[in-house]
């Protein structure tokens, strides 16, 4: 099985391709670049160094949320264009999951961060059973603060990785009391690769769906949304 793998679901822009048990190729940046200038360059990128058919793709695995609504829309247009395109069937990864899989195999407890703002992040708990990851808190947005007691009430060393480790490091510092530690610089981001391994999985399990089927999971309101929300129940109120 071959799966082509797209994240842009932060700051980084990540495509890949996974067959079977092998990365065969992988291009990342995180840079100061749109993902909308980035993500259809490194993909032809990897096709053209790879001789890739697109074609003989067997499904097309994307980071689909919790992140950057921007980047969402991006990941999700460009998958459903290709998916529309070659009739080739979509897999939705949630974000976190991606990212708390590039830990594969550690005994300790994953804790993925990714900066949602307002002093909340998107995030969830995983842990590996043998070889199987298994979702202790399924993916939320939430205070660090609340999020730190979930993680001292279980007791058990926990790794944070993601983009909302820097921006709420200092906090963490204050909050954790359980043993702790951060992923190193080749594993903290997202990474297309992850979300193909991942989405082959699933594939496997079935839990594919068509190109018109595929829609971003935000997890929460957009800020115009928030907005727009609050000022209809101002005025309700008033």
């Amino acid at each position: 099985m071959r799966i082509l793998g797209i994240d842009s679901s932060g700051l980084v822009a990540s495509v890949a391709v996974v067959e079977d048990d092998r990365l065969l190729a992988e291009y990342t940046v995180n840079y100061k670049k749109t993902h909308s200038q980035t993500l259809l360059p490194m993909l032809d990128e990897i096709v053209r160094m790879t001789e890739l058919d697109l074609k003989t793709i067997d499904a097309i695995a994307v980071a689909a949320g919790p992140g950057s609504f921007t980047g969402l829309r991006i990941g999700s247009a460009t998958a459903k264009g290709l998916g529309l395109a070659l009739g080739t069937p979509l897999i939705a990864v949630p974000t976190v999951e991606a990212l708390a899989y590039n830990l594969w195999g550690t005994d300790k407890r994953i804790c993925p961060l990714m900066d949602a703002r307002r002093n909340q992040v998107y995030t969830g708990i995983y842990a590996f059973y043998g070889e199987e990851m298994q979702t202790l808190e399924g993916q939320m947005a939430v205070g660090v603060e609340e999020l730190a007691q979930k993680l001292n009430r279980m007791g058990r060393e926990v790794i944070f990785l993601g983009d909302g480790v820097p921006v709420y490091r200092d906090l963490l510092e204050q909050c954790v009391t359980v043993k702790h530690s951060y992923a190193p610089a080749h594993l903290n981001k997202q990474r297309a690769g992850a979300v193909a391994a991942l989405g082959m999985i699933y594939a496997r399990q079935g839990k594919l769906q068509t190109a018109a089927e595929h829609q971003p999971d935000y997890l929460r309101l957009s800020q115009a949304e928030r907005e727009r929300a609050e000022k209809k129940a101002e005025k309700a109120h008033d």
